[in-house]
């Protein structure tokens, strides 16, 4: 971790997802850009999975991921950056749901909760998300095992899990 990381570290969780183009450039590229920021740096990563679209169901299928990252950022900063990551990439945000090049949602920022118009933590919609939850799960399991359990016993409620199939361990 960089210094200015170091020194006012914070741990956060970012789920990645890309379903246009190059599926895994999109990742690799958003984890460089992430990773380059000065008081970001890259602490773990899931596997890689491919799943089914949620809400539009008409498009090709994504690959999903959890990064967890170190930062001396403030959650709302962070967010700001990962904004700049996405127009860095081409998203659009033309279709709720629909296809994109890559998508990056905060889910949790140290334990902090909060409901802002801007951005809500814990993030508002994981619990009901497989695919969020699978890597998730993995990547907490051996840093915060507590917390990967109680989000493992979440997850056996969550329908969509034969939709989420490892496309590959590590990128």
């Amino acid at each position: 971790m960089n210094a200015a990381a170091r020194e006012l570290a914070h741990t956060a969780y970012i789920g990645l997802g890309t379903n246009l183009g190059d599926r895994e450039g999109y990742l690799r590229q958003a984890l460089s850009l992430l990773q380059k920021h000065p008081e970001v740096c890259v602490t773990a990563l899931s596997g890689v999975y491919e799943t089914d679209p949620v809400g539009m169901v008409e498009q090709g299928p994504f690959l999903n991921m959890v990064a967890e990252v170190g930062t001396a950022l403030s959650a709302d900063r962070l967010l700001r950056v990962m904004q700049e990551v996405e127009l860095a990439l081409g998203r659009k945000r033309d279709i709720r749901w629909g296809p994109r090049t890559i998508d990056l949602d905060l889910l949790l920022f140290d334990d902090v909760a909060q409901d802002d118009p801007e951005l809500v933590l814990p993030h508002p919609r994981m619990m009901e998300r497989a695919f969020v939850l699978v890597p998730l799960i993995e990547v907490m399991s051996s840093a915060r095992p507590e917390q990967a359990e109680a989000l493992l016993k979440q997850l056996k409620r969550v329908d969509g899990k034969e939709g989420v199939r490892l496309w590959t361990k590590t990128l």
